[in-house]
């Protein structure tokens, strides 16, 4: 018989809807142009982004839980969507205040947010969707 416990994955899905603009501070607006086209629009742009927050680990053998997905609901809720959902993320948002709000800094901000909060039996991965076509992952350096 199988004594250690078998590793599952579960995923959250959730969204928020954010504006951004890609810039670097210290390049002219055509540097910034001819790097981010209209990325870099100067009264900013919006996404609609996706999000899946997937957790690895073990199966608990009395739940039969990777991780309670209504606390993760409610942790994504709280960590997540509270502090990105409809809010400029270069102004409102302070992690972006030396970051480019690139998709991929903003998976890197997120998955930062969740870490603290959760076991380190688990692995976390997120998978943010910038647009249907456009996904960036990461999972902790």
């Amino acid at each position: 018989m199988n004594t250690k416990p078998y590793r599952a994955s579960v995923s959250r899905h959730a969204h928020f809807n954010a504006a951004h603009r890609l810039f670097v501070p210290s390049w002219t607006d055509a540097q910034n142009q001819a790097q981010f086209g209209p990325c870099s629009n100067p009264r900013y742009h919006g996404h609609n982004y996706e999000l899946i927050v997937r957790l690895t680990g073990p199966i608990d053998p009395v739940t039969g839980y990777v991780y309670d997905l209504g606390v993760l609901s409610e942790l994504v809720k709280r960590e997540v969507e509270a502090k990105l959902d409809h809010r400029n993320l270069n102004e409102e948002v302070p992690e972006f205040a030396s970051l480019i709000p690139s998709a991929e800094h903003i998976a890197v901000v997120i998955w930062n947010w969740l870490r603290p909060h959760l076991d380190s039996t688990l692995d976390l991965h997120i998978t943010l969707y910038e647009t249907p076509r456009n996904f960036v992952e990461y999972h902790g350096a």
